[in-house]
Order: C-alpha cells, then structure tokens, then sequence
C-alpha cells in the first residue's frame, strides 16, 4: 500500500486513503479554467455539469456559472465552456457558426483519442468504441468518426455485435476506449477482437491515472474489509472504481459524510478509502473525518463487548478436536467448523448461490459464507459461474470472520494454493514441466497461474525469441519449468526452457527429412544487408537477397520483416556444415517465363527509361526486366547521347526486337517504328499532292 497517502486509527478501525483519490488532470484542469474566467471578470456557461460532483456544480451555480446543453442555449454574452469529456465536432462547429466565444477544456487524453478516431475513419476504417453509449465523452468520440462507428459497453457486448455483424470481422477496424473504461474489460475486449478480427487496430487509450486510481484501489480494496467510494453517483469513474473495490470487499458509495452509514461502519478493522476523479479534496477530508468520529463514539462501547467475545474464542479454541481435517468426512468438517473459525483455518462448505462478484456457501453454522470472485480462482478473467455450481462441496480457507454481521469470508484460491505449493515444490526439484494460464502482462514480464499458485514469468524467457509480443500469450495455456522459489513464495519460471527442448526435437526431426524442393512455412528470424534468416522449425535457413525478389532490391526489409511468416522453399542443403539455403521467389512469378507467356519478337509494348550509359538506354518492358535501346535505335538520325533524345523517368513505345532467353537480354528499337510510320506518311503526302487540281 505504498501509494496510500493516509494511515489514519480511528477507534479499533485503520483507515487508508488512496494517494490517487481526487481531481484528475483533466478535471482539475476544467475546474480551475471556470475559476479563472469568473477571476476575469466574464460569464460563464458550460456545456452540461463541468464535472460529475453536484455539490462543486451547485457552487459554482451560486458564482453565476449557466448550465446549457447546446451551443444554442449559451446567452448572449457569456463564453461557453467544453467540459473535459469532450463534445462531437459537429458541436464545436456549430458554436463557430453561431459566433459564441467558446474555451475548450477537454481533457488531453480525451483529445488523443480524438485524433486518432478522426484519422483512422478518414482512412475508411470502422471505429469500435469501448465504454458507455450514453456517456458524454464516448458520445463526444463517436463524433469523431467520419465513418460508420459503434459503441460496446462490455467483452460480452463486442461478442455479441461481432457475430450479429459477422462482415466486420473481415473489415479494416479502428478500436479504442473511454478514457475511465475498466481496465480488465478492456483486456478481456482485446483478447476477443484478436482471436475475431484480421484486420483491426488497437489503442490503449484508458487514462494513465485512471489506469493507476483502479490499480490503487484494487490493492486497497484486498487489504481492506471495508471500502468507501467517494464521488458522485453519475460518475462513470467513480461507479468502475465500485466495481473494481467489490470484488475484494463490501463497499459502498456516498457523496457526501452525512451518507455514512454506522451500522456499515461496525466491525470493520480495516477501511480502506478512495475518491473518483470528480471528488473535490474537501469532500474527502469531511468523508473521512465524519468516519473518524463516527468510529470514536462507537469505539467505547465495542471495548468491553470485545473483551467478553475474546474470552469466548478462546474457550472455543479448546474445544477444537484434535482429528486431522483431511482424516474428517464431511458431516465431521461441519461439525468441527461449528466449534470455532479462526483465521487461515480450513473448512468444507456447499454452494448455495453463485453470483458474477460472489458465491454464497453453508458452512454450517450460523454465519454466512461467502467466497469473493477474486477469492474463487487466481484467475482474475475467470466467471464464478464456470467454475461452480449450486450443490458443489468446495474446501475452503476462513479468511475473515465478523461475529456481529455473521459473515464469514472464504477462499477457495488460498486452500487450492496451499494443495498445489507441493506440486511447484516438486516440480522445481526434478526439473519437470509445468502447465498454466497466462493471466496478465505486467511489466517485466507475465503472470501464469499453475495449480492454485502465481508463476512470474520474466520477458527474457516468456517466448523463443526477443522482442516477441507477449500479447499474444494472454489468456493461453502455456508449458514452463520452475527456476526458482524464493522463501516468500515467489515462484519464477521459464516457457523458453521448454519452447527450446521443443525446438531441439524439431531440429533433429527436419535434419531426417528434409531435401532441397521441400516447402516449409516459416518466420523471419533476423535481416542482414545479405539477405534474410528464416526459421523454419527449429533450424535456420538463409534466403539470400538475390532470392527474395524477382526484381532488385537494396535491403532485403524492402519485401520481409521480422516476425513475419513467409512460405519457403530449400534451394541447397549443406548436412555437413548444417547450413540449409532457402528461396522465397515463386517460379511462377518469374518476369521471363512472364515475358515467354505474353510477349514476343515484333511487339509494341509502352516502356519507360530506367537508366542510361554511353552506348544506350535501357527501358522497364515489365517489372524485372529491363530492355536495352542501343543508341543506334533510339532515333532515324544520328544521335551523340542518349540523353540528347530520351530522359530518365520517360514512357516511350517501343519494338522489341530480339529476345535472348538464356542470356537474358531483350533488344528493343524505338527507329524502327519511326521507320513504319515513314513509308505511310510518305504515300498520304503523294495522295494529297495528286488531288490537287493543276492550275
């Protein structure tokens, strides 16, 4: 909890405010340009709420700051304000046309995304939007488009549009999120347009701070058994940070401190607290401080009551069978379970309801169980409702207990955890491998859930090669083996240990079989000035650059680049120095069998002049193929220079007049056409002169 800028005791409860709870940029940045207009001395209207927070606009209303809710409704006289969501252009546009003073105070990020949408759509790409279609701001980016757009709110919403516009997967698309979108959707929405779309761009264009506000308040919110939100309920920030706080622990949302709840307030140990990006610093501090008195009187009273339940667990405590819990069947487990639930003790409940943030369990007694998704699985994409059901028996971890509410709060990941460690244990031991889920990229490497634990994966051995996306690895079950484990559990492990024994056998497997004329599907491995190297499973081949193109190329990045997947052909094959020479050039693609099928002696054919030397010029006929003019061909007259006739850059006719395939010369005359057309204008000059009467 690093970032947390207050530790705060009130009564038997910590409370821990967010270092990022409060004004964002953008807001703070819209806030203080109203204030600056009013310290000027002008009129002040804005194009809807300023910001999310009915108490600062109510403030502001008492300054003589108009809400309006088009450029048509600004009076006269006053200058309107753009509030940091952002409007469409056609609205900027309009307040030109209308000759209002207008101060823009859009957020930049929101500006960035903007751009991008406008470019992207100019370029006939089709916007996909993330986030909510009544939002301001998302209603703002669709503006932008100058082209077809559409809106999804969630992954389940982009499948859906997806397969009810089945075309769009094929189509050049454009996507991009509202600034304040939640961070695991918008993971979840990439996986789902990688796997669906082939041609789709993507834009990480969720707010850095927004990004760290719900990173903050996740950790918070997994520290704490209770979380406060603070901000307004129109927010759309402010309600994804609910979202995020809830799947860790009961929180609820107030706007002000005359909201807070006492009864909600009883119990809890440790509070942690957060703001949306529209809360004013002041409403924080009276939250809190109205919460620290409301604990104080409370505190008091719990004292003696605490005493006496102390007493109790401890006689409880005593009372505790001494059977092993794995030795119990499960009617003993529950009767166990009755006697006592302390911290980090096992106990065997059954499902009674699933939910999308919680799953309800009879632990049999009179508390309630509950197992928070996060709690469920180490899977943080997982859905309760894919991995239990109604009437499932599930072993489970007592992580909290509040004898006042009587809820329990379980974990079926820590118990799962606790089974597996063995499993990683040996694992490293003996060198074997391991299989996971690949959870999340973080930075440094990647997260890889095995057996109930978390596996960091560095970059360096996340893939085959370096510099490989590790995108493309979110959400695959992956092979690695166990490096090392450090005494806090940290487990680090390694997939290219794998990928590399895998390439080995590869290796050996395509030295037994392969032969020049075999074809193979490969991937550019690395580019030198000479040419390109391929792998084309487990060995390397070199495709020369004379053998990438048909035509002549400087590089060879002018036709492939790293990573791409080319299909290959074995030109040589050198066993003993295990070098094998590979050609990307296809023979159907070659210009002279091109020339053979369609060209022939006596053609007229457009080329256009490539180069020149002192004996000539030489033409394009087709791409590959350059035709030499001799400069006794270039005119019916003597000529000194070929650059005293033809210019580099230039489309002449010309006659081929010789072909010499196997030493790959073509002859071409633009004289000879010029000696056709001589004999023709020569007898229409006769004709004329014949029909002229004689005088």
């Amino acid at each position: 909890m690093k970032k947390c800028e207050k530790y705060l005791t009130a009564g038997p409860a910590e409370i821990r405010v967010a270092g990022t709870a409060g004004f964002c940029f953008g807001v703070n940045r819209a806030v203080e340009l109203v204030d600056r207009l009013l310290e000027e001395g002008k009129k002040v209207c804005t194009l809807g709420p300023i910001i999310h927070n009915p108490q600062l606009v109510e403030k502001l209303s008492r300054k003589g700051v108009r809400i309006v809710h088009s450029p048509e409704e600004a009076p006269e006289g006053y200058t309107l304000v753009i509030r940091s969501h952002g409007v469409p252009k056609s609205v900027l546009n309009r307040a030109g046309e209308l000759g209002i003073p207008v101060e823009n105070a859009t957020c930049p990020f929101v500006l960035k995304i903007h751009k991008i949408v406008e470019q992207q759509s100019s370029a006939g790409k089709i916007i996909l939007i993330a986030g909510n279609p009544d939002h301001p701001e998302v209603q703002g980016i669709a503006g932008h488009a100058q082209g077809e757009s559409f809106v999804f709110s969630s992954p389940q919403a982009l499948e859906l549009l997806l397969r009810e516009n089945r075309e769009l997967c094929q189509k050049s698309l454009c996507a991009v999120a509202q600034t304040t979108f939640s961070l695991n959707l918008w993971k979840k929405s990439r996986i789902i347009l990688k796997n669906h779309c082939t041609n789709a761009e993507i834009f990480d264009t969720i707010c850095d701070a927004t990004a760290e506000r719900q990173r903050e308040a996740q950790e918070l919110s997994a520290w704490a058994d209770r979380m406060l939100v603070i901000g307004g309920r129109s927010s759309s920030n402010t309600a994804k940070l609910k979202d995020v706080c809830e799947e860790n622990a009961r929180t609820s949302l107030v706007e002000t401190g005359a909201e807070l709840c006492a009864e909600w307030l009883s119990g809890a140990q440790r509070i942690g607290v957060t703001a949306g990006a529209s809360t004013p610093s002041s409403i924080i501090k009276e939250v809190v401080k109205s919460m620290s008195e409301i604990l104080n009187e409370g505190a008091m009273a719990a004292q003696a009551e605490n005493e006496e339940a102390v007493e109790t667990v401890e006689q409880a405590a005593e009372a505790v069978p001494e059977k092993s819990f794995d030795e119990m069947s499960f009617e003993e487990a529950l009767e166990a379970s009755l006697n006592n639930l302390n911290t980090d003790q096992r106990v065997k409940g059954v499902v009674l309801s699933v939910g999308p943030t919680e799953v309800q369990v009879d632990i049999g007694r009179k508390h309630a169980g509950y197992i928070p998704a996060n709690e469920l699985s180490n899977d943080p994409n997982a859905n309760p409702e894919d991995l239990v059901k109604v009437g499932d028996v599930l072993d489970l971890i007592v992580m909290r207990t509040n004898d006042q509410e009587g809820v329990v709060t379980l974990s079926k990941r820590r118990y799962d955890a606790m089974l597996g460690w063995e499993k990683i244990v040996a694992a490293k031991e003996e060198n074997t491998v391991l299989e996971g889920v690949v959870t999340e990229i973080i930075k440094g490497g990647l997260l890889v859930i095995s057996h109930g634990s978390r596996v960091f994966i560095p970059a360096s051995q996340a893939t085959a090669f370096r510099g490989d996306p590790l995108e493309d690895l979110l959400g695959k079950t992956v092979q690695f083996r166990v490096l090392e484990i450090n005494r806090g559990r940290r487990v680090v492990g390694s997939i290219r240990s794998v990928l590399r024994d895998q390439r080995k056998a590869m290796s050996e497997e395509l030295w037994k079989t392969i032969a020049v004329g075999n074809h193979y599907t490969g991937r550019v491995k690395s580019l030198t000035s000479y040419g390109a190297f391929v792998d084309i499973g487990g060995v390397d081949g070199m495709v020369h650059i004379s053998e990438l193109s048909w035509q002549r190329i400087k590089h060879p990045s002018e036709v492939v680049n790293v990573g791409d997947t080319i299909e290959v052909t074995v030109k040589d094959v050198d066993f003993e120095k295990k070098k094998i020479s590979l050609t990307y050039k296809k023979a159907e693609d070659n210009p002279w069998e091109i020339l053979k099928r369609d060209y022939n002696v006596g053609d007229v054919v457009d080329a256009v002049i490539v180069s020149m030397t002192t004996y000539g010029a030489f033409a394009r006929v087709i791409p590959g193929i350059d035709g030499l003019i001799h400069i006794s061909q270039i005119a019916d007259h003597h000529v000194e220079k070929p650059s005293d006739e033809l210019k580099i850059g230039e489309e002449v006719k010309v006659k081929i007049i010789e072909i010499d395939f196997d030493r790959k010369r073509v002859s071409l005359s633009i004289r000879a056409l010029k000696e056709a057309d001589a004999p023709a204008e020569e007898e229409a000059g006769e004709e004329q002169q014949a029909e002229e009467p004689q005088e």
